[in-house]
């Protein structure tokens, strides 16, 4: 990290500090609060707030310290998250106008978590409509800048999340992902985040009415300003929900290694199916070259044995079918319109999925096969790989857009490109299970962050954050933008 500044320390810092008695806990929530107070009108991202409740929560951990105990790893951490968690006493929306009256009557299991592990939450974070967007805003609650150039979004789902991140107006967040939503905002934003394996934290408490329960594909997870905070929030978060705690338990595996000699790193560059702008490909070239120089095995040939296609129509059907089957009926017809063009930007996708974006089972059952033919395939891969590095977006954070989803296009290489063909990249790790660690890994020329995407074998989320760290010692990590000093 390059500002040592208070608002841009770690949650791993910021616990230390208040344990070790440098900062009280509430001195420490009230230097957040102002720091959103000051920033937000112009960003936008802290957009439900529960100050008063907060400032208890740090007299109460200020008060354990003074008593000898410790809440947990996340002591007088201020944070906050994603606006589709439950927050109690709080409308969850998922920013449809129609759940305005969703109070929440409990947080949310992985909200209770980090509470549970000491962490302060200040409030939660903007979304776009029913998280269905790269970008972030509602007509609940407007529209959230990036930290960067405030004419740009910060990225989507979980947008909110990591603008509020990035510029220093919270500690630590926590956000959602199924398309990329972690993923995305935080390479837009420069920040990290983590895609953790399907089911390895609870969902309970991530859901409107009508849709409990654990969604295929989607999955909750930390976002910080190091892989250090990651690892230690997914620490505070994972293992088996309240259903399933009495017979499971979780234990992921210690990476294969904590450096990057002798680490064996794949790269995909790019692909026809969802093509590269050249800043990105760029860096990605670099990072490599950095890999190789510190000792890793590089390799920009190795390849699960996928067909590339195969495994877009496998996690476009599953995803629309989700989407579509597990709303509300008042929000249905909105789902299925917004599907129907993503389905429409892709011509080569097959024209029965244009047509209907929910699966009968027996449709579902053959798109779940082809899945666990991929899934075996990555699993075979990583027997001789320890990571496969990629992009997880096309371009850098772009242009606000709030046109006809379907009209939409991004600029790629000084061409035009369906709006959402880039969630290709995010549809490797999300389809097959698998973790991916996104971490910044420096800027374009016209000085917006990138981020690349680490992809791991399943339940592999410590060797992905270890990666994401050693790669900040190698010479990165998080820079705040200009502006947003203390």
């Amino acid at each position: 990290m390059t500002d040592d500044t208070l608002s841009f320390k770690s949650a791993s810092e910021l616990a230390r500090m208040v344990l070790e008695k440098k900062i009280g806990a509430v001195e420490l929530a009230r230097h957040f609060i102002g720091r959103i107070e000051r920033f937000d009108g112009a960003i936008n991202a802290v957009v439900v707030r529960d100050f008063e409740r907060a400032l208890a929560d740090a007299k109460a951990a200020d008060a354990a310290l003074a008593a000898g105990k410790s809440c947990g790893p996340l002591h007088g951490v201020p944070m906050t998250v994603k606006e589709s968690f439950n927050l109690k006493g709080h409308p969850t929306t998922w920013g449809a106008p129609g759940f305005k009256g969703n109070i929440a009557a409990e947080d949310a299991e992985a909200v209770r978590r980090l509470k549970a592990a000491g962490a302060i939450v200040l409030g939660k974070t903007n979304v776009p409509f029913m998280l269905g967007d790269f970008q972030a805003y509602n007509e609940i609650y407007g529209q959230t800048g990036n930290p960067w150039d405030l004419s740009r979004t910060p990225g989507g789902s979980s947008g909110g999340s990591a603008a509020a991140l990035a510029a220093g107006m919270s500690g630590l967040e926590f956000g959602s992902d199924i398309g990329g939503s972690i993923r995305n905002p935080a390479h837009f934003c420069g920040v990290y985040g983590h895609k953790p394996s399907w089911n390895v934290v609870p969902m309970d408490g991530h859901a409107l009415p009508g849709m409990e329960g654990t969604p295929d594909l989607a999955v909750v997870g930390p976002l910080a300003r190091s892989a250090d905070d990651l690892a230690a929030c997914l620490d505070v978060v994972a293992g088996p929900g309240p259903s399933m705690a009495p017979g499971w338990r979780l234990e992921l595996p210690a990476p294969r290694a904590e450096g990057l000699k002798g680490l064996r790193v794949a790269l995909w560059s790019g692909d026809d199916i969802a093509p590269v702008d050249a800043p990105i490909a760029e860096r990605l070239q670099a990072t490599a070259d950095l890999l190789a120089q510190q000792g890793a095995i590089v390799s920009d040939a190795a390849r699960p044995q996928i067909d590339a296609a195969a495994n877009r129509a496998a996690y476009v059907a599953l995803l629309n079918s989700l989407v579509g089957a597990g709303v509300p009926d008042e929000m249905y017809e909105h789902n299925k319109r917004a599907a129907a063009a993503f389905a429409a930007s892709d011509v080569s996708r097959p024209a029965q999925m244009a047509r209907s974006m929910v699966l009968d089972h027996r449709a579902w059952l053959g798109f779940d096969g082809m899945r666990n033919r991929i899934r075996r395939a990555w699993r075979d891969f990583f027997r001789s790989w320890d990571i496969m590095l990629c992009p997880i977006m096309a371009t850098t954070a772009f242009a606000h857009d709030h046109g006809p989803v379907g009209a939409r296009t991004l600029t790629v290489n000084g061409r035009p490109q369906p709006y959402f063909d880039q969630i290709f990249w995010a549809s490797l790790a999300t389809l097959a299970y698998l973790p991916a660690t996104v971490f910044p890994a420096g800027r374009s020329k016209d000085g917006l962050p990138i981020g690349l995407q680490a992809i791991g074998p399943e339940h592999g989320d410590r060797g992905t954050i270890a990666f994401a760290r050693a790669m900040a010692r190698a010479g990165g990590g998080f820079v705040a933008p200009p502006g947003f000093a203390d």
